[in-house]
């Protein structure tokens, strides 16, 4: 990019010079990347953007962690285990897993807190950038004025250089002579003009089949939603439930267990 700039500004210039030998443009660029590295704001905005993602990698790294180190408490008591609480262990710990993906999505997927925090924190203070160029651009009358740093290229142009409406009264009277050039075949015209309006409600059908497509995508979309939804609650639920279960069974055992210890007291208390 750095290198293609020369070559815009020389063509630039020379365009000026060309069509407005009397006034050459006025031509400057910037270094966005260097602007907002001095912007305090922006500064701050990247710094609370940084710490937010390092907590999000320090909880990853936590759950991580925690999931080793049940595959690894599973494998060293696997021997000791019956088949059932075998898979009931497995289970749990892709669960465990599934939540982790789940997670890593939500911080770091393409529509994850990452990207939309990044356009909340940092694109308001672009957009000041923007708009101070546009204002520097105003008041000194600059024609072009370009970011050596960006793939973009331009970021101010003079309404002056826009030719946008010169080109839509071109195309305008293009068609106008058109029109004239066929005034006497009134037949063929009428016949076009009825063309026109089936092909006008042809498009206004096939916009609105669209639109219908897009709500069922939407609904199916919501639907796949509220079903991923329920699942993962049935399953949270259903590990709940064994936890409980495993728990309640532990604690069983080990009244029974006391019980019997209190027993054995008795009687070495108690020997006749």
């Amino acid at each position: 990019m750095k290198r293609r700039l020369p070559f815009l500004l020389v063509f630039f210039i020379g365009l000026g010079l060309s069509v407005q030998a009397q006034k050459p443009n006025r031509i400057a660029y910037i270094d966005m990347e260097y602007i907002l590295a001095n912007v305090p704001e922006y500064q701050e905005a990247s710094a609370q953007l940084e710490e937010r993602v390092q907590s999000w990698k320090n909880e990853l790294e936590s759950d991580l962690k925690k999931v080793a180190s049940m595959k690894l408490e599973l494998d060293q008591e696997r021997p000791l285990l019956t088949k059932e609480l075998i898979e009931e262990r497995e289970a749990t710990i892709a669960f465990e897993e599934s939540k982790i993906s789940e997670y890593q999505q939500k911080r770091f997927g393409p529509n994850g807190d990452l990207i939309l925090q990044k356009k909340q924190l940092i694109k308001p203070i672009q957009d000041q950038v923007f708009n101070a160029i546009q204002e520097i651009g105003v008041q000194r009358n600059y024609d072009f004025i370009f970011d050596r740093t960006s793939d973009v290229a331009m970021v101010f142009s003079a309404e002056r250089h826009n030719i946008s409406e010169q080109v839509l009264r071109s195309i305008t009277r293009a068609s106008k002579r058109e029109q004239l050039s066929s005034r006497g075949e009134i037949k063929e015209m009428e016949i076009e003009e009825s063309r026109s309006v089936e092909e006008d409600k042809e498009i206004s059908e096939k916009k609105q089949a669209a639109e219908a497509a897009q709500n069922e995508r939407e609904a199916f979309i919501e639907a796949r939603k509220a079903e991923r939804d329920s699942i993962r609650a049935a399953k949270q639920q259903a590990f709940d439930e064994r936890r409980a279960k495993i728990l309640a069974d532990r604690q069983r055992k080990k009244d029974s267990i006391d019980e019997v210890k209190r027993l054995k007291r008795e009687e070495n208390n108690n020997p006749n």
